[in-house]
C-alpha cells in the first residue's frame, strides 16, 4: 500500500508546438533558375537541445539545417528550429533522457519537415522531401559514443 501512495504518477503531454526560428538563403538566385538540369548535393545536420522551464515543463528544440550545393557553391541553405513545450512528470534518469533525446524530437520532426519543404518550394526550388529520421537509433548512437568517450577518458587518467 505504501508503495502505491508514494509512487509518482507518470505524465507526458504536449503543451505547445511552435516554430522558434527559421532562415532561408538562396545566394545564387536568380541565375540558378536559368541553368538547365541541376543535381545538387545536400547536407543534413540535426541537433536537439533541452531547456527545463518551471516545474515539469520542458522546452525541446529540434534544429534542422539543410544545405544544397552544386560545384561547391551554395544553391540554398535552410535552418529551422522547431520547438515544443512538453509536460514531463514522474520520469527520471535514463527514461527521462530517452524522452528528451528521442521521443520529443520524433514528435517535432514532422512539423519541421513540412516547414522546410514549404520554405524550399517558396524559394523557387523543386519539391524537397526530407526522409524520415530514426531518432531512437540516433539517441542510442549518441549514448554509445558518450560511453566510449567516457571509457577513453578514464583510460587516459
Amino acid at each position: 500500500m505504501a508503495d502505491n501512495e508514494n509512487a509518482v504518477e507518470k505524465r507526458l503531454s504536449i503543451t505547445k508546438i511552435y516554430l522558434k526560428d527559421s532562415s532561408f538563403e538562396s545566394p545564387r538566385s536568380p541565375e540558378i533558375f536559368q541553368q538547365g538540369d541541376w543535381k545538387p548535393q545536400t547536407n543534413l545536420n540535426l541537433r536537439s537541445s533541452h531547456n527545463q522551464l518551471e516545474g515539469d515543463i520542458h522546452e525541446i528544440i529540434l534544429t534542422v539545417t539543410i544545405e544544397a550545393k552544386e560545384e561547391d557553391k551554395t544553391c540554398f541553405l535552410v535552418e529551422l528550429q522547431q520547438a515544443g513545450l512538453f509536460q514531463i512528470a514522474g520520469y527520471e534518469g535514463e527514461e527521462l533522457q530517452a524522452i528528451i533525446g528521442s521521443f520529443c524530437p520524433n514528435i517535432l520532426f514532422p512539423y519541421a519537415r513540412e516547414s522546410i519543404a514549404s520554405l524550399i518550394q517558396k524559394g523557387g526550388f523543386p519539391e524537397f522531401v526530407l526522409q524520415p529520421i530514426n531518432f531512437d537509433a540516433l539517441y542510442l548512437q549518441a549514448k554509445q559514443q558518450q560511453m566510449s568517450e567516457a571509457a577513453g577518458d578514464a583510460e587516459t587518467h
